[in-house]
């Protein structure tokens, strides 16, 4: 508390300074089955709005990564709503017996629903970003709205090349796709970050979208917010960054590579909050149970 105050709104503010107070989002880490994830809110924010899961279902490894959109009210919410009502939808239909990509589509659906239902009204309604992955079974499946991101990582030996798995959900990738503009020419437009799909009460209709890569050898998956990929945007800009941490770090671990990818961000500016999750490919063992994701959350108010 700056002020000394011990007031505190429902919204989180200082009832005498007016103040935000930390939310114990500001920056989070998250180690389970061989994955790790880490969230900041970046050098410009007072508050995280990102939200990461990682989960295990079914021998596989699930992580949802959600930005919540800035200028929708409560962004913050809708992403802790869309990224935990994601993941456990994917747990419960994996463990239920569903394929992945069945799953991902359930799972990104309830995730719509479950943001559309914070709205007072169309005209305030919460809104977020959404990407998941289920890795295992030799296969990487992803589902998206919006422009956060899932990349495949080569690790080399016959494996395929590094490549992103999603297509942005934006201004910019429309402008490319209709070929109006070069990926140069969209991407330095002040319009360029305007998603054109996203989870919220004023979304319209939400087509989940499910979609299967297979890797072909060993690597790691990817998963971040805009905070991150708008600083290492091509996936062999990420490659080189991934393989570049792996070597300077004493373990080579998943958590040290997500804290390198993270400190990249905020030494580049930090202009966003940012997250990155990764899971090694194969995963390791997927088999611990789903609710450890929780124990291993470890969470810092101060930066």
């Amino acid at each position: 508390m700056e002020c000394g105050a011990a007031e505190i709104s429902e919204d989180g503010y200082c009832e005498r300074c007016g103040v935000r107070q930390p939310s114990g989002r500001e920056h989070l880490e998250i180690e389970i089955a061989g994955a790790a994830g880490v969230s900041d809110r970046g050098l410009r924010y007072r508050r995280n709005e990102d939200a990461m899961a990682v989960a295990t279902a079914a021998g596989k490894v699930i992580a949802v990564v959600c930005d919540g959109v800035s200028s929708a009210p409560r962004p913050e919410e809708a992403s802790k709503v869309a990224a935990d009502t994601g993941a456990a939808m994917l747990v419960a239909q994996l463990t239920a017996g569903a394929d992945p990509q069945t799953a991902t589509r359930a799972a990104l659906a309830r995730a719509a629903r479950a943001v559309t239902a914070l709205a007072d009204s169309p005209y305030d309604a919460p809104a977020c970003t959404y990407v998941s992955v289920v890795v295992g079974d030799g296969t990487v499946t992803v589902g998206w709205a919006g422009d956060s991101r899932a990349y495949w990582i080569s690790g080399g030996g016959g494996a395929r090349p590094s490549t992103a798995l999603t297509v942005d959900d934006s201004w910019a990738a429309q402008m490319v796709q209709r070929g109006l503009m070069t990926r140069a020419q969209a991407y330095a437009d002040h319009r360029a970050h305007t998603v054109t799909a996203w989870l919220g009460a004023d979304a319209g209709e939400v087509t989940p979208r499910a979609e299967t890569f297979r890797p072909g050898g060993s690597g790691v998956v990817v998963v971040c917010s805009d905070g991150l990929w708008n600083y290492l945007p091509e996936a062999a800009e990420l490659a080189e960054a991934v393989h570049g941490a792996r070597s300077r770090c004493a373990s080579g671990s998943p958590l040290e590579i997500a804290r390198s990818l993270v400190r990249t961000a905020l030494e580049a500016g930090g202009h966003d909050n940012v997250t990155v999750v990764l899971i090694p490919f194969p995963p390791g063992d997927a088999e611990t149970p789903p609710a450890r994701a929780e124990a291993l959350v470890r969470g810092e108010t101060g930066r």
